[in-house]
């Protein structure tokens, strides 16, 4: 019965190499024709049974630390590793780039080596030398397992096909060529820091909160240990995250802003902030404008649960808020923790100074894209010149907020950090003079108009880790949750381009 597979699949091959004959002549006695022996058929061949070995006996059961792992070794175009934990989602890391991905199922959690984690920390300080053990045993099991499922499958695929013992080898040798061509080249492209910037889906989306700042698992590794120890001991609790976010004890040394941007009048956009405030303890909410659709003032009233969301909140117009929708917001008896900024007005709130200027355009008025552009750079202009302006008097800014990418491009060199929105996309970049471009996409996926589309906006929002000292950006948090309709969440947590070591930092153009 094992090899049955292995039969089925040598008939289908043989049926699709026969459609293209080399000579066409017919196998005495059979009635068949020829199969062709191009390398080109060699290959699939190779590929296809090198496939179906690693299905059969491709895979290893490993003990790592207190779970029950199944690791697997999958073909892929991108490779990287996915690690799943059913029920509560998966977590992917770019850990290298290979036609191979590895796959780690975490099978059950044994109950018994959990809880003596719990009763016995002292055998916490163990755990990481234990977890590297078991993960390094486990992957040369794997790899010595690969070769074998690899060579076997294309040397019984091989022989099916041919029915000759020298092609049956010659494609058995084949196959180990490639695996040990994806083993170099995940070895040359292995990226030990792929374990900070993971991809989290499903329940595990709030991962990140309960483990803590990216910077903090580095210099912190015992705190962060404690912590995955009770996560891992008390695995129940996370199905309450369903409907309540989990408490979260922030790295007191960082500042944490939740960059929000183009919530265009959709009201499930401020439940959301709210929640992601109280999740990450946020210090500061940025709004880089449009909230508003037509600004117009019977749209005012959708403005005040920003008065209620538990944090100062920074904004600046876009071009789908007015001049009304600004006096509005300026009230205030009415909104005691917003701050208006515009004209590069500068204030300190939250730990941080921040600068900024409202969008030059309304859409009603606008006249076209040319004339467009040149209002959107000249306003960029007069905000960098605010920023060199409060360099001179002492007081520099630490982020500067437009609305159009175009206005924040004209501040390179002037400021660290400059956050915009508008294009209902992420952007992210260090421009020629030193200075970050962040763009944040529509946290209101796409505003109520999103229902006209065939496929919903996802919701979109930024958690940006700052040093509390020197406020320098030291991570951030890309959150994605599903549009309109839909349910999905993921956290991908990011860490900006470290420069060569020696390297000189480029300077900012101050005065």
């Amino acid at each position: 019965m094992a090899r049955d597979p292995f039969r089925a699949a040598a008939a289908r091959v043989r049926h699709r190499l026969r459609l293209r004959p080399r000579t066409g002549r017919r196998v005495r006695g059979s009635g068949a024709l020829a199969v062709p022996s191009r390398p080109l058929g060699l290959v699939t061949v190779v590929l296809f049974g090198a496939w179906l070995g690693l299905l059969a006996v491709g895979s290893v059961r490993t003990t790592v630390g207190p779970m029950d792992t199944t690791m697997t070794l999958r073909p892929s175009l991108t490779g990287g590793t996915k690690i799943n934990v059913s029920p509560l989602g998966a977590l992917e890391m770019d850990s290298h780039h290979a036609p191979v991905r590895l796959d780690v199922d975490v099978d059950r959690l044994d109950p018994v080596r959990s809880e003596a984690l719990v009763q016995h920390p002292e055998r916490l300080s163990g755990l990481e030398e234990e977890v590297t053990g078991d993960v390094g045993a486990g992957t040369r099991e794997l790899a010595l397992r690969s070769c074998v499922a690899v060579v076997s499958g294309a040397t019984a695929l091989g022989l099916a096909v041919y029915r000759r013992p020298r092609r049956a080898l010659a494609a058995g040798g084949l196959a180990l060529a490639l695996l040990a061509a994806s083993g170099v080249s995940a070895y040359a492209t292995w990226n030990p820091k792929s374990v900070l910037e993971p991809k989290f889906s499903g329940l595990l989306s709030s991962a990140p909160s309960v483990v803590g700042d990216a910077r903090s698992i580095v210099t912190d590794f015992d705190v962060y240990q404690q912590e995955l120890a009770r996560l891992v001991t008390n695995v129940t609790k996370l199905y309450d995250a369903t409907s309540t976010l989990p408490v979260y004890s922030p790295d007191p040394a960082t500042l944490r802003v939740l960059h929000v941007s183009d919530i265009h009048l959709n009201p499930a956009a401020w439940h959301i902030i709210g929640s992601l405030v109280e999740q990450y303890d946020i210090d500061l909410i940025i709004d880089s404008g449009d909230t508003m659709d037509h600004g117009a003032a019977v749209e005012n009233n959708f403005l005040d649960p920003i008065s209620d969301l538990g944090a100062p909140y920074v904004w600046v117009r876009g071009n789908h808020d007015s001049a009304t929708t600004q006096k509005y917001l300026r009230d205030a008896k009415r909104f005691k923790n917003v701050h208006v900024l515009d004209d590069g007005r500068a204030v300190n709130v939250g730990g941080l100074r921040v600068a900024g200027i409202g969008d030059p355009e309304f859409t009603p008025d606008r006249t076209g894209p040319e004339q467009a552009e040149d209002v959107e750079r000249t306003a960029g202009l007069r905000l960098a010149a605010a920023l060199r302006e409060q360099q001179r008097a002492g007081t520099p800014v630490d982020i500067a907020v437009t609305h159009e990418p175009a206005a924040a491009r004209e501040t390179d060199g002037t400021v660290p950090l400059v956050l915009a929105g508008h294009v209902h996309h992420r952007q992210n970049e260090v421009m020629e003079h030193g200075t970050r471009l962040k763009v944040e996409g529509s946290t209101g996926g796409g505003g109520l108009r999103a229902v006209q589309n065939k496929k919903p906006e996802q919701v979109l929002a930024s958690v940006l880790y700052l040093d509390r000292s020197t406020r320098r950006l030291q991570a951030w948090d890309e959150i994605t949750l599903g549009g309109l309709g839909l349910t999905t969440a993921e956290v991908s947590r990011h860490l900006p381009e470290e420069k060569p070591a020696g390297a000189t930092p480029s300077p900012f153009r101050f005065g």
